[in-house]
Formats: C-alpha cells, structure tokens, sequence
C-alpha cells in the first residue's frame, strides 16, 4: 500500500523516512560557510536541493528509490541549514548556487542532475541557467522565479506542522541551534526579495527542466507554474494531483514516479 501523509502528522512527530548509510560524507568551505554533504550509491550522479528551512534529511523518502534505479545521490544541507553553517552576509540564491558548485567540484562531479524543492528549486534552476556545462537537466518542484507567482500566506494545520518539525530538527542539527528565529527572519528575507528573473533570463535556459506543480499548493500560482513552462525552452509543464508543496512527504511514491521519469528521459 502506497505511504500518505497528506496533514503531516507523521512528518511532525517523526520526520520523513531515516537516510540510509551514506557512501560518504564531508563539509566544503565556500564563501564563509561550510557546506555539509553526503553521498549515496553509484552511478549518474542526482543531486537533492531541499527547501527553505528544511535540510536534506526530508528527502529520506526519496534517497533509497533513486540509489536503487542506480543513480549516485549526493544531498546537501543548504548553507544555514541543516549542518552547513553561514556567515553574516545575507541568504542568495545564486550564492547557494555557488555552494551547489563547490560540492560538485570537490568531488570531482562533471556534470550532474539536479532536483530542488521549493528554494531548492530556484537555486537548481540558476544552476540550469548559469552552469548549464555542469548540469543535465532541472527537476524544478513548487516554486517561483520571480515575485509575481507567490500566492498570499494563509497559514493551516499542514503547514504549522511542517514548521515544527524544521524547528525542532533545527535545534537538533545545526551548529547555532538557539538561533532558530533569526534563521527563519533572514531566510524570510531573501524568499520575499528574491528570485527575480524574467523571461528573457529564463528563456536562456538550454537544459532539460521539469517544471512540477502541485494541484494543492499553498505558496506558488498555477499560472506560474504554466509561465515558467512556456517560457523556458527545453521545458514540460507536470501536476501532481490530490498533493500540496508537500508531496515529496504526502505521497512519495507519486512523487517518485515523476522524479524517476523525468531522470530517465535526460539520462538513457
């Protein structure tokens, strides 16, 4: 029977699915923080680009279907997040992108996949569009790329309990772990001024992009979902139905599916 968790409830008492034993492990210094990482399987190298406020480990539902279709994962903890640290400067997506590029050279990655979620998704994406030589295609799930595709915040029930299982894994993971607040202001921050590309910038885009939209979100419009598909040349437009900006948690199989064939495309 397939996994749902579709209020959350099992995220926020437990978190999504443990990570399995990682290939390896390490931190890169890059620009003031050390980025934290870790590696699963091998094979064509996936990277994972967790969302705002998250960290790598909320892809433990995924990790083990893309090493056993043998794929090599690599997860990273954004800077901030997780056990990467930062500096004082502020949070950007193109510096977190510098990050992205710091781990693939440190191990030695040519050229990889990326899949992002959320903020993770705009930094695969300024990966897409700024390092294409690096990259073989975006999987881009549930965000914005410019101001004007964010729905109003109305909070609920799944959201909240979202939240308090980023504060406690906070706590539990990072290296300022009584600066929660402060990380979620500063993060706040840069989701409210950033990204803003416009078309022109996304129509430079030359590799394959997934962009993946959730029938339920609460943050990102349909219509820029459907805008960034048209105005990216290399692009497909994907709904997941019955899922909000969740659903790498709600119904990972579903998730995973559409993961898989999309890497399956641009990797054969």
């Amino acid at each position: 029977m397939d996994y749902h968790d579709d209020d959350l409830r099992k995220f926020e008492a437990h978190g999504a699915a443990p990570l399995p034993a990682a290939s390896g492990e390490g931190q890169v210094e890059n620009e003031g923080a050390r980025i934290w990482y870790a590696t699963f399987g091998t094979g064509f190298p996936v990277i994972l680009l967790h969302g705002g406020l998250g960290h790598s480990g909320n892809w433990g539902f995924q990790v083990p279907a893309l090493v056993k279709q043998g794929y090599q994962v690599v997860a990273i903890d954004s800077r901030g997040h997780g056990r990467s640290t930062r500096d004082e400067r502020p949070y950007k997506y193109e510096l977190m992108a510098s990050d992205v590029l710091a781990v693939m050279n440190t191990l030695q990655l040519k050229k990889a996949a990326v899949a992002g979620w959320s903020d993770g998704a705009c930094v695969a994406l300024i990966l897409g569009m700024k390092a294409a030589h690096r990259i073989a295609g975006v999987f881009f799930f549930a965000c914005n790329m410019d101001p004007s595709g964010t729905k109003e915040f109305v909070p609920g029930p799944t959201v909240e309990r979202c939240f308090s299982r980023h504060a406690r894994d906070y706590a539990e993971l990072s290296a300022t772990p009584g600066q929660f607040d402060a990380f979620v202001k500063a993060v706040g921050l840069m989701m409210k001024t950033e990204p803003n590309y416009s078309a022109a910038d996304l129509a430079r885009t030359r590799v394959p992009v997934a962009i993946v939209q959730s029938e339920h979100d609460e943050f990102i419009k349909d219509e820029h979902a459907s805008y960034l598909a048209s105005s990216i040349p290399a692009s497909e437009l994907i709904i997941l139905p019955e899922v909000s900006h969740f659903a790498p948690l709600q119904r990972p199989e579903q998730f995973n599916s559409v993961l898989l064939a999309f890497l399956g495309k641009i990797h054969s």
